[in-house]
């Protein structure tokens, strides 16, 4: 069978590598942009999709480019504890938590896929800009070039995957109505810096005053000789007004940041140094879709953000994108058929992607820090006075079975693992 993947991202390139782990050899991806560079800032693999990965035989390379976390902390703007809990190999996990740059991975999935599947397996300057499902099966794609005067191409495969972002044009296609993006009414800044260690140098801290909230994790652990690691921050604050742009743009120094947090410390975190030393800052508006009642749509289907776009509470979604690749991939390898393949990874990710997208437009895990600041809003003695310690782990523990990264299921075999009978592949659609 012949599979086109539209998006080199994460969740595109992942699957590729997942249907090469399958048999499928006739895999090709197309990349908008004209070239695939490490841009973007950092990343979480919760141990749910670096089990995945490790599957694919990627995290040995995978380990040198980040941080291993071993904890996440909830702190008010006071820096004073709300929650604390292991994570990775330190809640009794088989695997890590790796915090690192998401260019970085992405490259080193990009190097993977063509160093299995061939140079000529990721085609960049080559945009899918719509589909037309063939009669006897597959479907014919669109595809724009930027450069020169090349004419719109038109490939034939058996399964077109949508990998393409939060505006993908597969979802275009398949929902015509839908328009932009969901704005959240949350407006993000964010950068990278080096810094000195702190808590321990494995830490992800979340700090917020019920309006601004930090998240500031490692990039790395070792320090460099000048004793940094980089490190990845993000500030939001809730804004009334939908901006005029759903773009990222440069920062306005009257939008109240850095100001508002240039005070925030927390144990030997300083927020106004890590702001700044940072470069080449950036603001934008936190978007999210809407849950669909459909990923799969005959031969073409959804994944990772062009499926279910989430607000970023609980380092959910790259991970989430490595569990889509991986069940598409075991779908098509226990299926003969590829549109009752694709049906069935339908039925098995999307309705628990509905619902963590609509858990973490309700802040997910980090409520719990709002809810502190309701009751406590100047501070507090002991945080079980305000929210009853077992309230906080009961929050925790059902936002980590939602998104599949509770340590039972983490160590419980993939559900993705060996395909349960060999697959039979048919012939291949002929390209026009």
């Amino acid at each position: 069978m012949r599979f086109l993947i539209a998006g080199a991202g994460i969740g595109g390139l992942t699957a590729a590598l997942s249907l090469h782990s399958v048999g499928m050899r006739d895999v090709r991806v197309l990349e908008a942009v004209p070239e695939i560079r490490p841009l973007g800032a950092g990343v979480n693999l919760l141990p749910n999709a670096v089990r995945e990965l490790a599957a694919l035989e990627l995290t040995e390379n995978l380990a040198d480019l980040g941080a291993d976390l071993t904890e996440l902390g909830y702190y008010n703007h006071l820096g004073q504890e709300i929650w604390r809990e292991p994570r990775g190999r330190a809640s009794g996990s088989r695997w890590p938590q790796l915090a690192l740059h998401r260019g970085a991975l992405q490259t080193a999935l990009a190097d993977s896929v063509r160093a299995r599947l061939g140079n000529t397996a990721i085609t960049t300057d080559a945009r899918v800009t719509g589909f037309t499902p063939l009669p006897g099966g597959g479907v014919e794609v669109s595809v724009a070039h930027r450069a020169g005067d090349r004419p719109t191409e038109r490939i034939r495969a058996d399964v077109l995957v949508g990998a393409d972002g939060l505006r993908s044009a597969v979802r275009q296609a398949l929902y015509p109505q839908e328009g932009e993006p969901r704005f959240n009414g949350t407006a993000v800044w964010r950068g990278m810096t080096r810094s000195a260690p702190f808590h321990g140098g494995r830490a992800m801290v979340v700090m917020r005053d019920g309006r601004w909230k930090a998240v500031v994790y490692p990039l790395a652990v070792r320090p460099d000789a000048e004793g940094l690691v980089p490190v990845n921050w993000a500030v939001s604050r809730a804004v009334p007004e939908e901006p005029l742009s759903l773009d990222a743009a440069p920062v306005d120094a009257d939008d109240g940041f850095p100001a508002a947090v240039a005070g925030w410390r927390c144990g030997d975190l300083r927020m106004a140094a890590l702001v700044a030393d940072s470069e080449a800052v950036a603001s934008f508006p936190m978007l999210d879709r809407d849950p669909v009642p459909r990923w799969s749509f005959g031969a073409v289907t959804l994944l990772g953000d062009a499926a279910h776009a989430m607000a970023p509470m609980g380092s959910n979604a790259t991970t989430q994108a490595v569990l889509d690749a991986r069940s598409l991939a075991h779908a098509l390898a226990t299926h003969d058929d590829p549109v009752a393949a694709l049906a069935a990874y339908d039925r098995d990710r999307r309705p628990r992607m509905n619902r963590l997208q609509l858990l973490n437009r309700a802040k997910g895990p980090e409520v719990v820090i709002d809810l502190v600041h309701e009751r406590a809003p100047e501070g507090f003695g002991r945080v079980e006075d305000v929210v009853p310690t077992d309230r906080l782990a009961q929050v925790a523990r059902a936002y980590a079975r939602a998104a599949g990264f509770d340590v039972a299921s983490v160590n419980a075999p993939s559900p993705y693992g060996r395909p349960i009978r060999p697959h039979r592949p048919r012939p291949a659609v002929r390209e026009r």
